[in-house]
């Protein structure tokens, strides 16, 4: 999401691995709990309400007056405190081992997770909700067209969703052609090719049109991950089909919800939910 420019390629602190053919499915596993170091890979490739969700977390909560430094939020925070790292090493710490296969139907797409080094973040626990979220029937899974599965960092996968600090993301982003600056610092997240960037300043500050609503920081997390993994699964920025209701998903949340209200998932009452093309 964010404006898109073209931008020269190649950036000598890249450094592709390589990409073995992904083994055979393997039985669930529990949330990942060891890591794998290794440089980032290019891979080819405000409203005052909230919509109503069945997810049963509380629409409304106080900012913290202490630091939260886990990648796990308390339910009803709108924000974490404390100084967020905004420059890390450029290299990246990769979730080991494989989840379970998430979805019942359809194509299996195989993904990685990864967290930069020096952000102070968890990549077990950003891996654990990277996964709660595209398990969710609510996700893309739930109509029963995809599958999706974590893997390690060393196993072949059509996409990896990284946390990076906000000066990486932006460099990330602008390596695949997108601008994600607003007002000279690069704010929102993106997605290039084969690449899901989420930028560390909203994992950890969310967005003003979620705090302005007082959504929880744990529903726009949930919200960027399908915002951003939607683009990576080939969906375009959508407008808000009714003003007042909820926001698709595909609606740039992170700026605006354009008249309506902020909504976390691709999926309502059971159905795709989308809104007017842009």
């Amino acid at each position: 999401m964010a404006l898109v420019i073209v931008v020269l390629l190649g950036a000598a602190w890249l450094v592709r691995p390589s990409d073995p053919p992904p083994p055979a499915a393997t039985p669930p596993a529990p949330p990942p709990s060891a890591v794998v170091s290794s440089p980032v890979a290019p891979t080819p490739s405000g409203s005052s309400r909230v919509a109503p969700t069945p997810s049963g977390s509380s629409p409304v909560g106080p900012t913290p007056s202490v630091a939260a430094t886990s990648v796990d939020a308390p339910q009803d925070l709108l924000a974490l405190s404390g100084a967020v790292p905004t420059r890390g090493m450029g290299k990246f710490t990769y979730a080991t081992g494989r989840g379970r296969v998430l979805g019942t139907k359809g194509e299996l797409r195989r993904f990685r997770v990864a967290v930069e080094r020096g952000s102070n973040e968890d990549v077990a626990a950003f891996a654990a909700q990277v996964e709660a979220t595209l398990g969710d029937r609510r996700s893309w899974i739930g109509d029963g067209r995809l599958r999706l599965q974590r893997v390690s960092g060393s196993e072949k996968a059509t996409f990896t969703v990284f946390l990076a600090t906000r000066d990486t993301a932006g460099r990330m982003c602008r390596i695949g052609g997108v601008n994600i600056t607003v007002n000279g610092r690069p704010y929102t997240s993106c997605r290039s090719t084969g690449r899901v960037i989420i930028n560390l300043d909203r994992w950890r500050l969310s967005a003003k049109p979620y705090r302005d609503a007082k959504v929880p920081i744990t529903v726009y997390r949930q919200y960027v991950i399908n915002h951003e993994t939607g683009h990576e699964l080939g969906h375009s920025h959508e407008g808000c089909p009714k003003r007042g209701g909820p926001a698709p998903v595909m609606v740039q949340q992170s700026l605006t919800v354009r008249g309506c209200v902020p909504y976390a998932w691709p999926r309502r009452n059971g159905h795709r939910f989308v809104g007017p093309s842009l």
